[in-house]
């Protein structure tokens, strides 16, 4: 009787199942504390940007503003124009987008599926350029830019970046997956390079366009050095450049800052919003890790 109640009682082995379980919940653990991690500067900058100016330099540390107000937004507004520098970064960004992304394309499809001597050469020696540091570049970039007479303009923060040789590798990368016999059944029927690459590659490669509209814009939105050596006017200033003036030299308005800071991130987001479905498929087809 006793041993039959002993073994009763004696504990049920794991199964395969319950151990899977088990793993899942921890790895769901694990995943919302990551995101709690870092999420917690944002969720510290929206506090920060509804607080008053001494909020958080007087008394204890608060989790939640004690009296929420939109002071922070005015005086930035107030002491810089930055409704000029959000529409002077929209126009940057976009154009730039659109001509990067253009350029990539048409350069990643012809390292792809057009054959020509020396074009692992020419592949190798646009993705070698990656190693080189942007700071190396710039003062012959400025050279250039001020032989064109473009100083303190839009194009000469748009153009001198406007093919990126990590684009033109993510595009090559992308279009190696394109089935060749799709391509030559076009050519069959009379279709011209130009014609494929606009009927037939670039709808199949709307994910590849995902990732690249998404990264771009984020490049060219948070942009900061190259715009601040060739952009004298303050009318041409981008959002970056507003919020580094913000910082003062012995005291700095964090409510202000941060507020402008909150604004800055919302058109990145909205883009991601947008593409967010197709970026993710474009990432793992295009090889990127």
């Amino acid at each position: 009787m006793s041993t039959s109640t002993s073994t009763s009682t004696k504990r049920k082995p794991r199964t395969p199942q319950r151990a899977g379980a088990g793993w899942a919940s921890w790895r769901a653990v694990a995943l919302v504390v990551g995101a709690l991690v870092m999420l917690f500067p944002l969720y510290w900058m929206v506090i920060t940007a509804f607080s008053g100016q001494g909020a958080l330099t007087s008394g204890p540390l608060r989790f939640f503003p004690a009296d929420p107000t939109l002071d922070g937004f005015r005086r930035a507004f107030a002491l810089l124009p930055f409704s000029s520098f959000f529409l002077n970064s929209t126009a940057i960004a976009l154009v730039a987008m659109a001509l990067s992304v253009t350029l990539n394309l048409l350069a990643g499809y012809v390292l792809a599926k057009y054959r020509f001597r020396g074009q692992q050469v020419v592949f190798v020696m646009i993705v070698s350029t990656l190693m080189i540091p942007v700071q190396v570049v710039m003062v012959p970039q400025f050279q250039l830019v001020a032989g064109l007479g473009w100083i303190n303009s839009y194009w000469a923060v748009i153009v001198p970046r406007a093919a990126e040789a990590f684009g033109i590798f993510l595009c090559r990368q992308f279009m190696l997956g394109i089935p060749d016999e799709v391509l030559e059944a076009a050519r069959l029927d009379g279709a011209g390079h130009l014609r494929i690459f606009w009927s037939i590659v670039l709808p199949m490669s709307r994910p590849l366009i995902a990732v690249l509209v998404i990264l771009t814009f984020m490049y060219r939105w948070n942009e900061f050095a190259w715009p601040l050596i060739v952009l004298n006017d303050q009318q041409l200033f981008t959002v970056p450049i507003g919020l580094a003036f913000l910082q003062g030299e012995y005291g700095t308005d964090y409510p202000a800052l941060m507020g402008m800071a909150l604004l800055s991130t919302l058109p990145v987001l909205v883009v991601f919003a947008i593409f967010q479905r197709q970026f993710v498929e474009g990432v793992a087809r295009s090889g990127l890790r």
